[in-house]
């Protein structure tokens, strides 16, 4: 509570989760730290949600009661928000469908951390790590991106992909979240930022774990996705990509049908089923402390791997209901800057620049 969030005496905390043996453990373990550092915790159960599923109005209620910390442990993900949806925020000039999302990026108004798809043993086993390490991999990895126009991305399971990332961001997952505005996961270790719309050209080869709304699965050859103007346009590779070209496609129909409902307003359940297949992230792992599990919270922060996601992005100008993540093992991240200089950043999946 201390190191990553800077919990005060008498700040409120909200604790999010499920009434799932190790999610619950973890979260009244974490309550309990809230209480030492003499926080005021309040703990919240939900059932289980999955990315599609609209969360208990409770929680996005807790949350309006604008609490300076907010954590959130799931054993999926914490859910849809059906009013940010229906009739979004805006909060610093950007529009955001969650308002955990409006009162985190756009007010800066809280702290926090999430954890989903937890489970004890990778909570203890990729939580407490060096992070003075993990800090200056980092500080390395985010200034690169932040500098770079383009990337392109190699890889031994087939991927060849070039991106823009001119007037784009990196936020990085280090695990200090102290100052308002800030948050990420835990286990923490990756930096991360949303490519330019339609800019991506390419061809992914995801040879490691690949996010499914509610489950990841570890694929037996890897899972070919065929990227043109930034939208995955093709995906083959066995059983785990027919999974996944369903869940898109499942995503892309819910989508159409809440617009139908009148849950999106006109016109934004097409832009969502749209972005289902919209490239929103590239992420690269930067925990040394770890190894994959099939499990991707842990999984996308390995070291010597990037990943993928497919969906909404960082920079809320792709909304749609899902983001999976999807992994790339051994990449090789060459950079190109604006004055057309370049450099590699990642070889093989070790640190080069």
């Amino acid at each position: 509570m201390a190191g990553c969030l800077g919990v005060q005496p008498g700040e409120r905390v909200l604790i999010v989760t499920n009434p799932v043996p190790d999610t619950s453990r973890i979260s009244r373990a974490l309550y309990d730290a809230v209480l030492e550092a003499e926080g005021r915790p309040t703990l919240l159960y939900q059932p289980v949600c999955s990315q599609l599923q609209f969360a208990d109005e409770a929680v996005y209620a807790a949350l309006a009661s604008r609490p300076p910390v907010f954590i959130s442990v799931s054993r999926l993900k914490l859910g849809q928000d059906a009013r940010g949806v229906a009739a979004p925020y805006t909060a610093g000039g950007t529009s955001y469908d969650s308002l955990f999302h409006a009162l985190l990026y756009g007010e800066k108004a809280v702290r926090a951390f999430w954890s989903p798809e937890v489970n004890r043993r990778i909570f203890a086993a990729a939580v407490p790590i060096d992070y003075t390490r993990l800090g200056a991999d980092c500080a390395r990895v985010g200034p690169l991106l932040d500098r770079a126009v383009r990337v392109r991305i190699t890889a031994p399971g087939g991927t060849e992909l070039e991106l823009g990332l001119e007037g784009r961001m990196s936020s990085a997952d280090d695990g200090d979240f102290r100052c308002p505005g800030s948050g990420g996961n835990l286990p923490a270790g990756e930096v991360y930022i949303s490519p330019q719309l339609g800019s991506a050209h390419g061809r992914i080869g995801f040879d490691g774990s690949l996010a499914l709304p509610d489950r990841v699965l570890t694929p037996g050859r890897p899972v070919l996705v065929e990227v043109r103007d930034g939208l995955a346009r093709e995906i083959r590779g066995g059983p785990e990509a027919d999974l996944l070209e369903a869940s898109l496609r499942e995503a892309a129909e819910q989508a159409l049908a809440l617009e139908r409902e009148g849950r999106l307003s006109s016109g934004r359940g097409r832009t969502y089923a749209r972005n289902t297949r919209n490239l929103g992230e590239l992420g690269i792992g930067l925990n040394r402390s770890t190894r994959i599990l099939g499990n991707m919270l842990n999984d996308e922060k390995v070291y010597g791997t990037c990943h993928l996601a497919l969906g909404r992005n960082y920079d809320e100008d792709a909304p749609t209901l899902l983001h999976l993540d999807c992994l790339v093992r051994r990449p090789t991240i060459r950079l190109t800057f604006a004055g057309g200089d370049s450099v590699t950043l990642m070889r093989d999946g070790q640190l080069e620049a």
